[in-house]
């Protein structure tokens, strides 16, 4: 009798620490990234009369009501390569000061306790008022295709761009630059009111450069980036 006791004693030992294994009730949910924020003001192209701007954007949500913290990023480029101002904080908004005449970029991020972050907001520009200022300088180019670095595979391509000016009575024109060297100099369209331009005789395995400069009708001129493009 007791044998059978110790048996049964054994088994339900057994039973107790092999179940139940498929799942902890302490594990872990996995966490995601909050939502991306949406940017509020300065709008986008606005001329701000002060150099002294408070920055605000919609807060972000956290599917885990995790902390949010946020990050600013300001810069005088659309591809934040010359960044001059970047702030964190718990907040929606900002309280920064910036240099008068100046065109700016700025975007924001939001990232959870748990180290998980939502991509950057869009991008949106500005100007700051500079001293008795007549004219301010077009926005630099936006690209819009063909994408930077992407592959082409035809002999024909379309180059498409935007531009904006905070002086929205300003007639734009533009000069494109095109050709094979890092930094294009030959200048294949001038002072066109179009927002493409196309070449058709692309050569195969060839990477090919281009930027656009964007120029008002009172004088104020932007030289936008180099973008390349490669074909097959």
């Amino acid at each position: 009798m007791r044998k059978n006791i110790y048996i049964i004693v054994i088994a339900s030992c057994l039973l107790i620490s092999c179940g139940g294994g498929d799942s902890s009730p302490n594990e872990e949910a996995k966490n995601t990234a909050p939502t991306v924020p949406t940017l509020v003001t300065p709008a986008d192209n606005q001329l701000c009369i002060t150099n002294n701007l408070n920055f605000e954007w919609n807060a972000a949500t956290d599917a885990e009501k995790n902390p949010i913290t946020y990050q600013i990023q300001i810069a005088t480029d659309n591809q934040f390569t010359q960044i001059v101002k970047t702030a964190e904080g718990t907040s929606n908004f900002q309280s920064l000061t910036l240099n008068k005449g100046t065109a700016y970029y700025w975007r924001v991020k939001a990232t959870d306790s748990k180290n998980a972050s939502s991509n950057y907001s869009a991008t949106y520009s500005f100007y700051t008022e500079a001293e008795a200022v007549a004219n301010h300088a077009p926005f630099l180019p936006q690209m819009v295709q063909p994408e930077l670095n992407s592959f082409v595979n035809t002999t024909t391509v379309t180059l498409k761009w935007t531009a904006s000016d905070v002086d929205t009575s300003d007639v734009l024109v533009y000069d494109v630059y095109f050709g094979t060297t890092a930094i294009p100099t030959i200048k294949v369209a001038s002072n066109s009111t179009s927002t493409s331009w196309t070449s058709s005789t692309l050569q195969a395995a060839t990477n090919y450069y281009w930027k656009v400069v964007v120029k008002d009708n009172k004088g104020g001129e932007t030289i936008g980036q180099v973008w390349n493009f490669k074909t097959n």
